[in-house]
């Protein structure tokens, strides 16, 4: 795992916003999707029961973390992603290292914790988009839509494929 440097980091903002827009941030409604999604794409409701305990929200926070890692894995010969968080430095991370790791931690989880966050194959064909306001991720290029979103959707609500509401 490493940081982009400011160039770097130039480039990937430079392919997030050629593939998705420009990231239009909004803590309501009326603001959402903060992206253009794309074609394919499967956009899950992460929002869950307020009345269920703690450790609910955490093991759901792992089971997409793992299962998004797993899918990654599965799609590419190089398992490299790009990280952006929104305001911060984005960066590199090898999945097959970080996943092999005996006590690995995500420094930014896919499942948005409070920031846009967005995992993605370098040229941003494959990857995660996570809503923190609208609670939401968006899975979106063809080999993750036909993996982690059909995995995920047996136990997430669908929100929107392809942009559009279900």
């Amino acid at each position: 795992m490493g940081f982009l440097d400011r160039d770097q980091d130039d480039v990937a903002w430079s392919r997030f916003r050629a593939a998705f827009g420009e990231l239009r941030p909004g803590l309501h409604p009326d603001a959402w999707p903060a992206i253009v999604e794309p074609a394919p794409s499967v956009t899950l409701d992460l929002r869950f029961d307020a009345t269920a305990v703690p450790a609910m929200r955490a093991a759901r926070m792992e089971a997409i973390n793992a299962e998004t890692a797993r899918c990654l894995l599965g799609i590419s010969d190089a398992p490299e992603v790009v990280v952006l968080d929104w305001q911060h430095p984005g960066y590199r991370l090898d999945l097959a290292e970080h996943s092999s790791a005996r006590d690995a931690t995500w420094r930014v989880p896919v499942y948005p914790d409070g920031d846009y966050c967005t995992f993605a194959l370098p040229d941003f064909s494959e990857g995660t988009f996570g809503h923190p306001w609208e609670q939401s991720l968006c899975v979106f290029g063809p080999r993750l839509v036909g993996t982690l979103a059909v995995t995920l959707s047996t136990w997430l609500p669908v929100l929107r494929a392809d942009g559009r509401a279900e």
